[in-house]
């Protein structure tokens, strides 16, 4: 590690005002606080010294996040080579199909090897294009603002990418990246500015740009001339009948051995990610308990009194929780500190809206089945009104209890 620092030493010059490659100083930031701590520190009161800074809450839900990813790659290679051996399908000609070639990978869903690694063909590719994609972005506007690189890139690629379907189109990964992170933070002034979520933002614009790529029965199975629906979109035209005879078990959509996007299938790993991110303090429970609770609520009421209007209104909440995107979201799109609420009890009502939302959305709208994604969106564009609502209301409470002194 001294030969790293002593280089780095040697390189700044280069970097620092006047140099050659001043305008190229935040990458140079960002390479020397990925391996030391920063150079600038809180010594004086009024400012909290603390050993967590921005980075490292940025690793800490990447390291959360993994869980859910490693299952999510062993599960869609195990869904694909599930499709190629049961129904004699041709293995992908294409430029994965050498790869997986060349490794001596074959395609049965019975070994761990050959699930990984066909997983692996697809998410990797995705993954890589995400971090370019965003990492271009940041590295860009930290450079005309002179600011430093924020590591905020590193959570948007990763969550990103677990919430796309293995299918997608690369060009359109880059994209959707880019608009996310654009026009969901970067104008707004970069990381700790934006009141959406840029990797939802990302996932949104590209379901209304090209629906087709994003959505549908084609693109959740990386297997060309596979056609298969996920239970939700199966529930939503026909309801638990259709699901239960389709020989899904609740156990297996907990676990996560169902198609589905590329990370989000597994609520079980999602729960478990989400339980670090509580432990490690990142992540708020009243958030996670407001959005559980929400869903549960709604869920029950349309339960008793709304199941002869739609096939979706008699899923149990206990489904609810274990199709579609549900635990991912509620673990890690809903608890992003910067475009959730604040207070305390507005967090609270900010997730109980994030529960309520999906499944009044997932219930009332079958051409729209997932929910989660529309309702964290809009739960971030009035967060700081809950707020705003919240903090109101304390200011009267206490006038009250001033007058009755």
């Amino acid at each position: 590690m001294r030969a790293l620092r002593q280089l780095l030493d040697n390189l700044h010059p280069l970097f620092a005002k006047g140099g050659r490659l001043e305008k190229l100083h935040a990458v140079y930031e960002m390479v020397d606080t990925l391996f030391y701590s920063p150079a600038d520190r809180t010594r004086v009161a009024p400012h909290v010294r603390d050993g967590v800074d921005l980075k490292r809450v940025m690793y800490a839900v990447v390291i959360a996040a993994t869980p859910a990813a490693i299952f999510g790659i062993w599960n869609v290679g195990y869904q694909a080579n599930l499709a190629i051996s049961g129904l004699g399908l041709a293995a992908p000609d294409d430029w994965r199909g050498a790869i997986l070639a060349m490794l001596h990978v074959a395609y049965d869903p019975r070994s761990l090897w050959d699930c990984m690694w066909h997983g692996m063909a697809y998410f990797l590719p995705i993954y890589v294009v995400t971090l370019m994609a965003g990492g271009f972005w940041e590295v860009l506007f930290a450079a005309v603002r002179n600011h430093e690189v924020n590591e905020g890139f590193l959570v948007t690629s990763l969550l990103f990418a677990l919430i796309l379907p293995p299918a997608i189109p690369l060009w359109q990964v880059a994209l959707g990246c880019s608009f996310g992170v654009v026009m969901g933070k970067e104008v707004f002034g970069g990381t700790g500015k934006n009141f959406l979520n840029p990797a939802l933002t990302g996932r949104a614009f590209l379901f209304f740009a090209y629906p087709a790529q994003i959505s549908g029965d084609a693109v959740w199975t990386a297997v060309d001339g596979f056609s298969g629906a996920t239970p939700l979109a199966v529930a939503a035209t026909g309801g638990m009948a259709a699901i239960h005879g389709g020989d899904v078990s609740w156990m297996q959509a907990f676990l996560g051995t169902i198609q589905g996007d590329l990370g989000s299938t597994s609520a079980l790993a999602c729960i478990f990610g989400g339980l670090l991110l509580i432990f490690m303090r990142i992540a708020s429970w009243r958030i996670i308990l407001g959005v559980f609770g929400g869903m549960v609520i709604t869920s029950l009421l349309f339960n008793f009194f709304g199941t002869e209007y739609t096939p979706m209104a008699s899923m149990p909440w206990y489904w609810h929780l274990v199709v579609g995107g549900f635990a991912f979201g509620m673990m890690f799109m809903a608890t992003d500190p910067v475009s959730a609420a604040m207070s305390n009890t507005g967090r609270l009502i900010y997730g109980a809206l994030i529960g309520m939302l999906t499944v009044v959305i997932r219930v009332a709208n079958p051409a729209f089945p997932e929910g989660i994604m529309l309702a964290i969106l809009f739960a971030n564009l009035v967060a700081p009104l809950i707020d705003y609502g919240v903090v109101k209301a304390n200011i009267r409470r206490r006038r009250r209890r001033e007058e009755l002194a």
